[in-house]
């Protein structure tokens, strides 16, 4: 009788620890539907906002009837494209810096501190001065053969990413320091940059300065589609492995004896983030700090566990975006600005947080 007792005491000490897991988990659950919802209202709010105000009843029935004439076509040919590759870019970047965050153990890595917008700036001005790319009109500088702009983009990105690795394996050097290679590679491709400029006639010049503003407003339905099909499996490769990323976070040693194969966890996420961002900056030029922004903001407010973090930043991270091109269209109306300026604006002062907290750490 005494043993039975223990036991059953036992069982309602750890009942109360139960609970409180499903309770944590719920709330993080509720917090995700949440966002999700908040997001969908900012993607109606996003579509009825510009020059031209259009009532919510009317983008509803724009979106739901797909109806393209009228102000069905303003919402699908001009504001929808803009707001998909928010959406895209943003989920896609911030799911990108998550993962390398992880596999680094460094909260500074991200595609933009990696320096794979440096590499795909470079290439696309490679692309403008050497394809003769870049081209000019009486009132506006624009990228005439965008497509081997973005390929050039994407191969030198690429090229940033496999030297990176290369020179990991080569000096095995650790995760951390993994960031300082890219660091010194970003730094590399910007003296490039610089160069190519330097070369650069006056329309060329002006190209290169134009892509280099990231900006969502040369976003093709060309470009959201391969974006979206480059998301889609690196999303679903990465949730496959998100109990891979939780025994990363608690260090190389415990990973290991969980059975983590670190090596090819900590290759195979880098390679994957770095080709979708590679696609991303490729498309839509250098868009800063989204990378940092969205995991930062996830973690703050569900923790560390990648089953839910894979999850909220990428939907933070779309907000975000959606909201920065939001603002970038209608502060200085008619005149729009490049969403890639609001968000260095935003991710500058996070960055310097970061190392601040990282030091007093």
């Amino acid at each position: 009788m005494v043993q039975l007792k223990l036991k059953r005491g036992s069982e309602n000490e750890k009942l109360p620890l139960y609970s409180q897991y499903h309770k944590y988990r719920k709330q993080k659950i509720v917090f995700l539907f949440v966002s999700i919802i908040l997001l969908l209202f900012l993607v109606i709010f996003a579509a009825s906002t510009g020059s031209i105000k259009i009532p919510f009843s009317k983008v509803l029935n724009a979106i739901f009837t797909l109806k393209t004439n009228g102000t069905g076509r303003i919402v699908w040919d001009v504001r929808m494209p803009r707001i998909l590759a928010a959406l895209l870019v943003g989920g896609g970047l911030s799911l990108s810096g998550t993962v390398m965050q992880s596999v680094l153990r460094n909260q500074l890595a991200s595609p933009y501190t990696l320096g794979l917008s440096s590499a795909a700036a470079f290439g696309a001005s490679f692309a403008i001065i050497f394809f003769d790319a870049g081209t000019g009109t009486t009132s506006t500088i624009l990228v005439s053969n965008s497509f081997a702009v973005a390929a050039s983009a994407f191969g030198f990105c690429l090229l940033s990413t496999l030297a990176i690795l290369l020179l990991t394996v080569l000096t095995n050097i650790s995760a951390e320091s993994m960031v300082l290679a890219g660091i010194a590679i970003g730094s590399l491709f910007s003296a490039g940059l610089t160069l190519m400029q330097y070369l650069a006639d006056s329309v060329q010049l002006a190209s290169i300065v134009s892509w280099t503003f990231g900006d969502l407003g040369r976003a093709k339905w060309q470009y959201l589609v391969i974006t979206a099909l480059a998301l889609i499996p690196v999303c679903l490769l990465f949730f496959n492995h998100r109990w891979d990323f939780n025994a990363l976070d608690t260090g190389e040693e415990t990973a290991i004896g969980l059975g983590v194969k670190t090596g090819t966890v900590r290759v195979l996420g880098m390679l994957a983030s770095s080709f979708l961002s590679a696609i991303i900056v490729s498309f839509f030029g250098t868009i800063a700090f989204i990378g940092l922004l969205g995991p930062h903001i996830a973690r703050r407010i569900l923790g560390s566990d990648h089953r839910f973090l894979l999850v909220s930043s990428p939907v933070i991270g779309a907000f975000i975006l959606l909201a920065a091109d939001t603002a970038a269209r209608t502060v200085l109306q008619p005149m729009i600005l490049p969403v890639g300026i609001l968000t260095s604006l935003l991710g500058g002062p996070l960055f310097i947080y970061l190392l601040i907290a990282g030091r007093n750490k």
